[in-house]
């Protein structure tokens, strides 16, 4: 016989989330082998995936958990790429050029941080912007790039093409994997409970002893250093830097279309979203304008009929959690239904990931 809970049940962890863990490993395992089995295209396509899901959990972190609304995170994916061709030029290998102009980056944002942080909601975003434009016109006047003519990461065609593209490959991956490690255990302790309180409301969070300055400054480096990483990624794949396409607010757009489809403010929501503008730019990609069209109608749809998102959705209709990272209050509910029943779910305060 069994016993019917008659209060409040705090969770986290389910048997859903136990098993989506050993699924992730062994995701992980079969996409770390994949370069064997696949084309030379489909490495490349699978690199540029990698690229995307870490743009959506980086500008995801910094809107979706921390409330920091920003246009202008193409400002990190242009510097990421301008100091690897930097740092290459200088003589250090292409390679790890890539992540230590990810480290650059987020050296640059802290200074950033210290005055960016002190403008709110719509300030912040247009001041983000702001940053971008200008910071595109300082990389222009470099005689190195060329202004718009640009220039190219040579450094990287010493190596066979073939041994370059699955290099690469493994890259992404393991900063993909490393990135979104360190994203999720950074949100599911104590530092996460932070990120969340400031979200909803700031000046609350700091009358309980919350940091609010310190953890939204340590939200937006990783931010930046993540985002950093991105734009060496994507151009060891294109080798050819051109500051009007790296610092392009085209980037920040795709962010918030993957983080607005997937579902902002939830783990699982931007990987999803990413894999879904992966899967339209794959199939549509091809027809100009009208992909661009169809992005933005898809997100102005998203908006009105869906504004949780596609993982939003499911976690709130079905209960499902495969990535928790905060603890969820559950009301006693039907004495014959799951754990995990939408009914209970439905229970819950509007934001599932709680403190």
């Amino acid at each position: 016989m069994s016993v019917v809970p008659t209060s409040p049940v705090i969770e986290r962890g389910t048997a859903a989330s136990r098993i989506a863990a050993i699924a992730v490993a062994v995701i992980i395992v079969l996409l770390a082998i994949a370069p064997q089995f696949l084309s030379a295209g489909a490495v490349d396509r699978m690199t540029a995936l990698f690229v995307y899901v870490i743009l959506a959990a980086m500008w995801n972190a910094l809107a979706g958990f921390g409330g920091l609304v920003s246009v202008g995170q193409q400002v990190f994916f242009g510097l990421g790429a301008y100091f690897a061709i930097r740092l290459a030029d200088a003589g250090l290998n292409p390679f790890l050029a890539l992540f230590a102009s990810g480290i650059v980056v987020g050296a640059v944002s802290w200074p950033l941080s210290l005055f960016m942080l002190k403008l709110r909601n719509g300030e912040f975003a247009i001041g983000m912007w702001v940053i971008a434009a200008l910071t595109h016109l300082l990389v222009n006047l470099d005689r190195l790039v060329q202004g718009e003519t640009g220039t190219s990461l040579i450094s990287l065609n010493v190596y066979d093409a073939s041994i370059r593209r699955v290099t690469i490959y493994w890259l992404a991956l393991a900063s993909m994997t490393t990135l979104l490690a360190v994203l999720f255990g950074l949100l599911r302790g104590s530092t996460g409970a932070a990120i969340r309180a400031i979200r909803d409301n700031e000046d609350a969070a700091a009358s309980v002893g919350v940091r609010v300055t310190g953890t939204k400054r340590l939200l937006f480096v990783l931010a930046a250093f993540g985002i950093g990483i991105a734009g060496a990624l994507w151009l060891a794949t294109s080798i050819t830097f051109q500051p009007k396409t790296y610092f392009n607010v085209q980037w920040t757009a795709y962010m918030i279309f993957m983080v607005l489809v997937g579902g902002i403010g939830t783990f699982e929501g931007a990987i999803l979203g990413a894999v879904v503008f992966f899967l339209i730019e794959t199939w549509f990609g091809g027809a100009g304008v009208w992909y661009l069209v169809g992005l933005g109608a898809t997100a102005v749809l998203f908006s009105l009929f869906l504004p949780r998102g596609l993982w939003g959705t499911i976690e709130e209709r079905f209960g499902l959690r495969l990535l928790p990272v905060g603890y969820r209050v559950k009301l006693p509910g039907n004495p014959a239904a799951p754990a995990d029943d939408a009914p209970a779910a439905r229970q819950t305060t509007p934001h599932q990931e709680k403190a």
